[in-house]
């Protein structure tokens, strides 16, 4: 499998059941992926500089995923070499109560880059078609009858629409969105809370709702499939990448980037003809410095 199997865009359906957690389908070498990783890190500052200079687009990188998947380590490895000045990363939790009283979409536009910048979100406005849906939390929402005394399905095939329509609205804006699931096994994500038990300086990594936040896997299962079928576009599609293995989820990753810059192809501004034809006057006035 490539890259291109992993992404959704709206012409096939995602079905998670089917889709590798780890590279064992994809018999690759270790080593030859941690050196394409690499070199894709390289690639990646080149292009961000460029992004910078032309500012005509911004990129925001949405990760979304199971806990224990390897959000922070996946944005801190993958990221490590860009320019920090050229990145904004933003966390969405659980809604704050100014939060809840505004539309859900309030919290994210406050975050979106100028153009020129890259934005990560860890976790997004996606919260609110997963976590909301699966614990039935829109039920409680301060809002008009009319809103929350609808069914479920239409509730958040609504937001589905109201998703789709603000990606759209982006992209119409200058930005790109790379939106990424990392697909974490359930028995992965066990020896991972196992290892955050065992291991003293990952205990703080650990809470009692992640047990509880496991026994709802299934209908998390659900959730994502179901977001990633409806929200899934040209513009904005879904990489569904396996999260077992670290080393190759940080690859897909890298891949899924800079397939992204590559479309936006940013160039260095061309210098004004005027200016350009007096570079050497220019140059020799520095020469000629005492």
């Amino acid at each position: 499998m490539a890259l291109k199997d992993y992404c959704f865009d709206g012409s096939k359906k995602c079905k998670l059941s089917k889709i590798p957690t780890n590279s064992k389908k994809d018999k690759v070498d270790k080593e030859k992926i941690i050196q394409k990783t690499e070199k894709n890190m390289l690639k990646m500052q080149e292009y961000q500089n460029r992004l910078y200079a032309d500012g005509r687009e911004g990129l925001i990188i949405l990760l979304q995923a199971m806990d224990a998947a390897g959000k922070d380590s996946t944005i801190k490895n993958v990221m490590s070499g860009v320019n920090p000045q050229g990145v904004e990363v933003h966390n969405f939790k659980t809604p704050s109560a100014e939060e809840l009283a505004h539309d859900f979409m309030w919290r994210v536009n406050k975050c979106i880059p100028r153009r020129g910048m890259i934005a990560i979100f860890n976790r997004s406005y996606y919260e609110d078609v997963l976590v909301v849906q699966v614990h039935d939390m829109n039920k409680g929402y301060h809002m008009a009858e009319r809103v929350i005394g609808q069914s479920k399905e239409d509730f958040f095939g609504k937001r589905y629409g109201h998703i789709r329509s603000y990606e759209d609205y982006l992209f119409e804006n200058s930005y790109r969105i790379v939106k990424i699931f990392l697909n974490v096994s359930y028995e992965k994500q066990k020896e991972r809370f196992l290892e955050r038990l065992d291991m003293p300086e990952k205990n703080w990594k650990f809470s009692s709702s992640d047990l509880k936040e496991r026994a709802l896997w299934g209908d998390y299962q659900k959730a994502y499939e179901k977001t990633i079928n409806e929200t899934a576009s040209k513009n904005a599609p879904w990489y569904v990448i396996p999260a077992d293995q670290k080393w190759y989820t940080r690859y897909l990753v890298s891949e899924a980037i800079l397939d992204a810059m590559k479309a936006i192809d940013p160039q260095y501004p061309e210098m004004p003809a005027e200016e350009k034809a007096k570079l050497d006057e220019y140059r020799q006035a520095l020469l000629e410095e005492k």
